[in-house]
């Protein structure tokens, strides 16, 4: 089984979408990746759910993706006493130590960290943006704010510091143990939520020490602020557009989408478009005009990958929403604007030995219109390197390491196949020319390019190509 398209599709597992038969027929509806959502998801839920994908993927015999969501800090005000206030704009209200139940004047903040990050002047948006605050004062003991926007305001709703940078980490005592227990699992990937510096995603790799691909969600002002360090230090980039939208104007996100998107390109990083893709598809079994829009512009973009979160999670359709963005981005990759706009932003090549494999494997196989770029990958950057490349031709990913092929399922372009180690050079040819045909990406008679670091094996030593012929009784190279 291959997809018709580059892009690849992730799909949130939950309610709807949990049980075995869904999640094969998800798999079959075109997700390449399923994500775990740990603020709803138990470690026994964990468990379950990596081994009814791990056996779909045992039926399948493809390699399938797995994202742990890890929930981050979670800031919320306390309890009010008739658990809602209706709230004056132009009025004052506080935020303060003291634990009794609320009013309409104030209400408890539990949260010390706050009060020591909250200036005059800052915002504190309350339910997602609903209820707008401005800092009058804060004594460090109660923070006196005055009301720019809302109306009422309910027990326990999130709190969003959208100009506060918290003297705390992105990894609360929750998430450390989430992300040892997605590690006992040996899920692919785990997302960090409410990253403000490099240092929140420094702790996770150490704590990771590589045995999981660190995806950092890009959804604060700070990280914007500082996207080239954050990507640097991350294995992936979310772009999670929720709480982005709600700590910054909604009418710069897709400014800021398309910028994180190209930086994360320019780096060799998978990039990912999430929340609201398919919003209405929820309750409705089609999407709106622009949901399909805002799909096919993440496409057009050159994303890895497109992500459903409530839409697949406890949707009334989760399989017609995925067959929905399986139809956009097949017709996208269709479209001739869409080779002229990944042709225009194709990034040059690092100064590294690699990239210039890797550049060059993608300019000769379009040159000679060779049917597949076969990489022989240990590590994964072999496989990074050819999809960062963005070619018209198909990419084959081949690798001995199945945690290797499953990790580099979310990435753009490449059709990953987990093989026996090549033992020579000849072996190496041979072997890619019959899986290339066997998957069904070559013809016999037809030419195929080869990458690759000799020695074998050799993690992120990409130094090699070589042109094949692909035949019925052996290969011959060129």
């Amino acid at each position: 089984m291959r997809r018709e398209r580059k892009v690849k599709i992730i799909a949130t597992i939950g309610p709807s979408s949990s049980s075995r038969e869904k999640i094969k027929a998800l798999f079959e509806a075109g997700v390449d990746t399923f994500r775990i959502n740990m603020s709803h998801s138990s470690h026994e839920l964990l468990s379950e759910l990596v081994g009814i994908i791990r056996s779909v993927e045992r039926d399948i015999k493809r390699p399938i993706g797995i994202l742990a969501d890890l929930q981050g800090p979670k800031l919320r005000v306390g309890a009010f006493k008739n658990e809602k206030v209706a709230l004056q704009q132009g009025a004052e209200f506080t935020l303060d130590t003291h634990e009794n139940e609320g009013d309409e004047t104030r209400v408890h903040l539990p949260h010390p960290e706050i009060f020591n990050a909250v200036k005059k002047g800052h915002r504190l948006l309350l339910d997602d943006g609903k209820v707008r605050l401005r800092c009058l004062e804060n004594n460090e003991k109660s923070i006196i704010t005055q009301i720019e926007v809302g109306t009422h305001l309910s027990s326990r709703k999130g709190v969003s510091l959208p100009d506060s940078e918290l003297p705390v980490g992105a990894l609360t005592d929750k998430d450390r143990s989430d992300l040892n227990a997605a590690l006992a699992e040996k899920v692919d990937w785990v997302a960090l939520s409410f990253v403000q510096r490099p240092e929140d995603i420094a702790e996770a790799r150490k704590i990771a020490r590589g045995r999981v691909g660190v995806m950092t969600k890009v959804e604060k002002p700070q990280a914007v602020n500082r996207l080239p360090e954050i990507i640097e230090l991350s294995d992936a980039i979310m772009v999670a557009r929720g709480d982005l939208g709600v700590e910054m104007p909604l009418e710069a996100v897709p400014g800021i989408q398309k910028r994180i998107t190209r930086a994360a390109r320019r780096a060799g990083k998978p990039v990912i478009i999430a929340t609201q893709m398919l919003e209405s598809m929820i309750s409705a079994p089609a999407p709106t005009r622009a949901e399909v829009s805002d799909v096919a512009n993440a496409v057009f973009e050159g994303a890895d990958a497109v992500m459903l979160s409530a839409e697949s999670a406890v949707g009334d359709f989760a399989i017609e929403a995925v067959e929905t963005m399986d139809r956009v981005a097949r017709e996208v990759e269709r479209d001739p604007n869409y080779a002229n706009i990944m042709h225009a932003q194709r990034t040059e090549p690092q100064a590294t030995g690699a990239d210039a494999i890797s550049a060059a494997a993608r300019q000769i196989a379009e040159t000679l219109n060779l049917a597949a770029i076969c990489c022989f990958t240990s590590s994964g950057s072999t496989g990074l390197r050819a999809s960062r490349e963005r070619p018209n031709t198909p990419i084959i990913a081949l690798s001995p390491i199945p945690e290797t092929a499953r990790r580099l399922a979310l990435v753009w372009g490449l059709h990953c196949v987990i093989s026996d180690d090549a033992t020579s050079l000849d072996d190496m040819v041979d072997k890619a020319c019959s899986i290339a045909l066997s998957e069904g990406l070559a013809r016999i008679g037809q030419r195929i390019i080869i990458s690759a670091g000799v020695p074998l094996g050799t993690p992120g030593a990409t130094n090699m190509l070589r042109v094949a012929f692909v035949g019925t009784d052996g290969m011959s190279s060129l």
